[in-house]
């Protein structure tokens, strides 16, 4: 099933008198159950593109279809339904609140969406507990390390059942065995069923994925399976995928 279409897109920033061309004639398809990785270096585009795939930006020019709905015609109240229900995002700064305890970060979604009390709270307990923070559920992200603060947003990402995880940079504020830490669980959340875009500039991090989208001065350069993909391994972990 095809839950990304996009044809020949652009977006343009006007600075002063001078257009800034940040995505240029860029189309991209992804289905579902795909974990793809977007790549490039600083200045290449993938930020913007980022943004374009989790709705929270439309192109200037070009057609973008989310589950065969044209986003570029979409008013703002149509595209923060599509984040709310339909993308499940994770931050590299993990965007906690944080004078709120786990559970709460993780209602938040269902808040928005109007779920009732009893049920929001179970459902954010047992995103919780999926992740393997059990013992974490009314901690407040200060009390929190990196790896597990990064779970909890990833429990959050996940409590809507979203259509797509929209990953940006998710290890870049941890060390080197919480990351591995972390993209298990994504490889865990994706053998599960469901589609992952991560966006990152390590090839490291990309080669997690089974497909890596590079992109250049705005374009797509290259469009690639991964032919040795890195399945990550944590002995002694504490994620619980129950």
């Amino acid at each position: 099933m095809n839950i990304i279409n996009i044809e020949h897109i652009a977006k343009v920033y006007q600075v002063g008198d001078v257009e800034v061309h940040a995505l240029q004639d860029v189309s991209l398809r992804i289905d579902q159950n795909e974990y793809v990785a977007i790549m490039g270096p600083s200045g290449s585009g993938k930020s913007t593109l980022m943004n374009m795939l989790g709705c929270l930006d439309t192109p200037s020019y070009g057609k973008y279809e989310f589950k065969d709905k044209n986003v570029s015609l979409m008013s703002d109240n149509e595209l923060a339904g599509i984040r709310n229900k339909e993308i499940g995002f994770v931050f590299q700064t993990f965007n906690l609140l944080p004078r709120s305890d786990a559970l709460h970060n993780v209602e938040l979604p269902l808040i928005y969406a109007g779920i009732d009390k009893q049920e929001r709270k179970e459902r954010a307990r047992q995103a919780l507990i999926n992740v393997g923070l059990e013992d974490r559920i009314h901690h407040k992200p200060n009390e929190l390390s990196g790896g597990q603060r990064q779970r909890v947003a990833i429990a959050r990402a996940l409590v809507s059942n979203p259509a797509i995880i929209l990953a940006d940079e998710p290890t870049g504020n941890l060390d080197s065995k919480t990351g591995e830490e972390i993209m298990l669980l994504c490889h865990e959340i994706h053998k599960k069923g469901n589609t992952i875009i991560l966006v990152t500039h390590e090839e490291d991090i990309a080669k997690h994925a089974a497909r890596i989208v590079r992109l250049k001065d705005g374009r797509i350069e290259k469009d690639e399976l991964v032919p040795n993909r890195y399945i990550p391994s944590v002995k002694n972990s504490t994620i619980n995928f129950g």
